[in-house]
């Protein structure tokens, strides 16, 4: 029977697998000395390693590391040249005005691929993955795509923003969702004005970002929320307010009638007590069970409970989180291995876990995008749908490529060399689980990389696969039997 308790752990209970879930689940995953490191703790000691992750040390990102300048407002005169060109039908001058506008076009786009792979790279690397994991959460739930934005360094900014406050207060992270350049260029707040509001991001407000679907709110309350949010726009890099562009008349949401601008719309949402179960819920399917259905009937008691705990705390998440990240519930077997990986999860925690090389990162970004989660470019302001939907014949077949470009260096054309990872540090761990039995190895090895308890048919299948490569797992034959057991459909999950 599933245990729905919020208590924590019990000590007997925390153990190599129980702090092997938590990294994946908290993170994307660590490797085999990591794992013990954080089962030789106290569970609450471990979560809070993982949680408070502002005494890790971390590199402060130089202001110069990506261009701001790509797309930046033009001058004075640069918007004269503009001007002259289309008055005198110069279309010599217009000609080479659109060839300067298409090299700023290219360039920005090669700055957006530059980013997607500094933070595939952040994430492989970073002594901070629950603010990395959390971060990659709100791109979900916040979701902005760079085609919709065009502006590269705007997507860099508010990926900075996410991450800064990945942990803090909900209410805060909404307040300056209002301000984000990206937000209001992605929903088309910035030409949102007085006498024709545009009710893009104040239905996104309550429908996906705050209150869910259909929670409570009417089309009406979308409409005067477009009017409170009025004139909320940006100049360059930096939020805007435009008095003369909002709409100063009385407006009523959900009942209550004042001359409302967009934080007040805001804080009206926020007191609600739809947006504390709403946020839970979504925590609950990316950090404990992403099944259809869930949280189901019975899990709903676990979010009920969270969510009280997020609203007596006045939206701060940390308290929630180490609540869940530490409870019986979280670790329950029912919960473990329950999740199919998303292609980043696939790739950061296949990196983290098994200390394979990244080779090439503009490759491993490419094979992201055909595993269909493009980072910066989520295929709608709903995000990712995930679950599920993240595999089909064709995301299956990249993945399991990826994973042996990873370990082999071979592309899908063949090629690499066997012999060019050496992954010492699985070999030492296998060796502390068998005690040197080397007649274990395969049953070590599943119980090492797989999330879920293997079947009895699974071992004996994956044991016999293992004795037909001849030889004891050293060298290129543990990296064989890697290969195999990372295409097993039980990898996929997490």
């Amino acid at each position: 029977m599933t245990d729905f308790s919020l208590e924590p752990i019990r000590p007997s209970d925390w153990d190599a697998a129980a702090a092997r879930h938590l990294l994946r689940r908290a993170g994307f995953g660590g490797p085999p000395d990591q794992v013990q490191a954080l089962a030789g703790m106290k569970a609450a000691d471990a979560v809070d390693l993982l949680l408070d992750f502002e005494r890790t040390p971390t590199a402060e990102i130089p202001d110069s590391t990506f261009r701001k300048d790509i797309r930046r407002p033009p001058t004075a005169e640069e918007r004269e040249t503009y001007q002259r060109a289309r008055r005198s039908q110069d279309e010599a001058m217009q000609q080479q005005l659109q060839q300067m506008r298409n090299e700023r076009d290219r360039e920005d786009r090669e700055q957006l691929r530059e980013i997607q792979q500094w933070w595939l790279q952040r994430m492989i690397e970073t002594g901070r993955p629950m603010q990395e994991r959390m971060t990659l959460f709100w791109h979900g739930h916040f979701a902005t795509g760079y085609r919709g934005v065009e502006d590269s360094y705007h997507m860099f900014l508010q990926n900075e923003m996410l991450r800064q406050h990945a942990t803090g207060n909900f209410a805060d992270i909404v307040m300056r969702i209002l301000r984000d350049p990206a937000m209001l260029k992605y929903l088309d707040n910035d030409e949102s004005r007085k006498g024709r509001p545009n009710e893009n991001l104040a239905r996104e407000l309550m429908e996906l970002f705050v209150l869910g679907e259909g929670n409570g709110y009417s089309e009406d309350d979308i409409k005067e929320g477009a009017r409170a949010l009025t004139g909320y726009t940006f100049n360059d890099d930096t939020f805007a307010f435009e008095q003369n562009r909002h709409d100063d008349g009385p407006k009523t949401i959900f009942g209550s009638t004042g001359n409302w601008n967009g934080d007040d719309f805001a804080r009206i949402i926020l007191s609600r007590k739809e947006p504390s179960l709403y946020l839970c819920g979504k925590l609950y399917r990316a950090l404990v069970n992403d099944a259809p259905g869930m949280p189901g009937r019975i899990e709903m008691r676990v979010v009920d409970a969270l969510a009280k705990k997020l609203r007596d705390g006045q939206y701060d998440l940390k308290p929630v989180l180490r609540t869940l990240l530490l409870s019986r519930h979280f670790y329950d077997p029912t919960n473990r291995g329950c999740m199919i990986k998303s292609p980043v999860q696939l790739v950061v925690g296949s990196v983290r876990e098994l200390g394979v090389p990244v080779r090439n990162m503009g490759a491993v970004n490419a094979a992201a995008d055909l595993m269909g989660q493009s980072l910066f470019m989520p295929p709608s302001v709903k995000g990712w749908e995930g679950g599920q939907l993240w595999i089909n014949t064709s995301t299956l077949f990249v993945r399991q490529n990826l994973l042996v470009y990873l370990m082999t260096g071979a592309g899908p054309d063949g090629g690499g060399d066997l012999g060019s990872w050496d992954p010492a540090s699985i070999r030492v761990a296998l060796d502390a689980a068998t005690s040197g039995d080397r007649s274990r190895d395969a049953d070590a090895l599943l119980d090492l990389v797989l999330a879920c308890e293997a079947t009895p048919a699974r071992r004996e299948q994956f044991r016999s696969a293992v004795e037909a490569l001849g030889g004891p797992l050293e060298g290129r034959r543990l990296v064989r039997a890697l290969c195999l057991a990372t295409a097993l459909p039980e990898y996929q999950l997490c």
